[in-house]
């Protein structure tokens, strides 16, 4: 079931907009395709993200991969729980392992973003 409230990148991270702060994460895609996640590497608060750029990695016992940013914004906060616990993300991606907050520089780019079903046609379309 994809969240129809969040946005989307291809690169299957999410946002959930709450005025201008984007809490940010990995879809359930995302984390079944990447399974038993280990390590999630996250910027420090104050950091300025951009769009469409690389803002962390997460690793599981496989493989590492590179997290982008869905917007722009400085990060305001961190989901310090993954240091410990970084299963939280395949455990409960849209909730407890969600990755950071940014507070939004240009709201304009959520609009560059998929929805629930553009995005779960993106997902079919890999598997094509």
């Amino acid at each position: 079931m994809i969240p129809q409230n969040l946005k989307y990148n291809e690169s299957h991270e999410w946002a959930r907009q709450e005025g201008d702060i984007a809490t940010i994460g990995i879809s359930d895609y995302a984390q079944s395709e990447i399974q038993d996640i280990v390590y999630v590497e996250l910027p420090e608060i104050g950091t300025e993200l951009t769009q469409k750029t690389e803002f962390g990695v997460i690793e599981s016992v496989k493989a590492a991969f590179d997290l982008y940013a869905p917007v722009s914004g400085e990060v305001i906060e961190v989901n310090e729980s993954l240091l410990d616990a970084p299963e939280q993300v395949n455990e409960s991606p849209y909730d407890d392992g969600w990755f950071l907050k940014i507070r939004i520089t240009d709201p304009s780019e959520l609009d560059t973003l998929l929805d629930a079903d553009s995005y779960q046609a993106h997902i079919e379309a890999e598997h094509a």
